[in-house]
């Protein structure tokens, strides 16, 4: 299935897409991508449904981001190792951790805002996996049990914060609007293998980012099994799981966002975004 959630900002309603891909409005019996629907029982309740029955949303209505309730926004830095060396970085012995703040999380096509004092605002393509079920001291082998879907994520960052100042890696990913997630949640049944997917990312027409999940360095059941010795994964956690080469950082010279840019990234499979870029007030 492709799960999605419809409707004005702070208000969206749960839906899918259907087989011809129309949205169809599942409100009358989920109240929304979240939690308890996440969980294989929930997904099957949902995927039991009479689809051509659910009242049919307007195409142009905004889609919100693909899942709710979302407790914890974690990413895995330096996870490609193509990407590694375009940044002179060493691939990492084990996964790198940070934490992107639930507040940048927003509908796949809405604005991204470029922070005050920003010059060096960056685009990232990520594979978004969604947890469906809590995962705590789980093996490799039962990791993609806990997994609910997948989704896209422009993990949007600020290099100057990010490198340049003092501290971790968090503010520089946690601006406003630095987390579009969407436009679908797509359910793992869909997605055999998630270490295949094409995925790319273009602004203003031009492809900078021309990747695969074939060249990350810790697939998605490493990583999911790692962080659950960590920390427990609640059901809507999202995990970003890193991006290929192409990001601004790494052009020679460096290439960053600036108002008016449009942004637009697709990962095989699991749907497209398209972000205007407008500097903040």
């Amino acid at each position: 299935m492709k799960l999605l959630r419809h409707g004005p900002r702070g208000a969206e309603k749960p839906g899918l897409l259907d087989a011809q891909g129309r949205i169809r409005d599942l409100s009358a019996h989920v109240g929304d991508i979240a939690g308890r629907w996440l969980l294989p029982e929930g997904l099957a309740e949902i995927a039991a449904l009479p689809v051509d029955s659910l009242p049919l949303v307007d195409a142009a209505t905004r889609l919100g981001p693909c899942v709710a309730g979302t407790g914890k926004f974690v990413c895995i830095g330096l996870n490609y190792s193509d990407h590694a060396a375009e940044t002179g970085a060493t691939v990492p012995s084990e996964p790198v951790i940070f934490m992107k703040a639930t507040s940048t999380i927003q509908g796949p096509d809405d604005p991204v805002e470029i922070p005050r004092g920003s010059t060096k605002t960056d685009w990232e393509v990520e594979l978004g996996v969604v947890i469906g079920k809590t995962a705590k001291y789980v093996s490799e082998a039962e990791a993609l049990d806990h997994v609910a879907g997948y989704c896209v994520v422009n993990d949007l960052s600020e290099r100057e914060f990010q490198i340049e100042r003092q501290g971790q890696w968090t503010k520089g990913k946690s601006c406003d609007t630095f987390g579009p997630i969407g436009p679908w949640l797509v359910t793992k049944d869909e997605v055999p293998d998630p270490q295949a997917l094409d995925m790319w990312l273009e602004v203003n027409g031009h492809r900078y980012q021309n990747g695969s999940t074939r060249t990350m360095v810790y697939g998605v059941a490493h990583v999911v099994s790692y962080l659950s010795q960590f920390m427990s994964l609640h059901p809507g956690d999202v995990i970003s799981t890193g991006t290929p080469p192409g990001v601004g950082l790494g052009l020679k010279p460096p290439t960053y966002l600036k108002p008016g840019d449009r942004m637009e990234l697709e990962i095989q499979g699991l749907g497209r975004q398209r972000q205007q870029v407008y500097a903040a007030e």
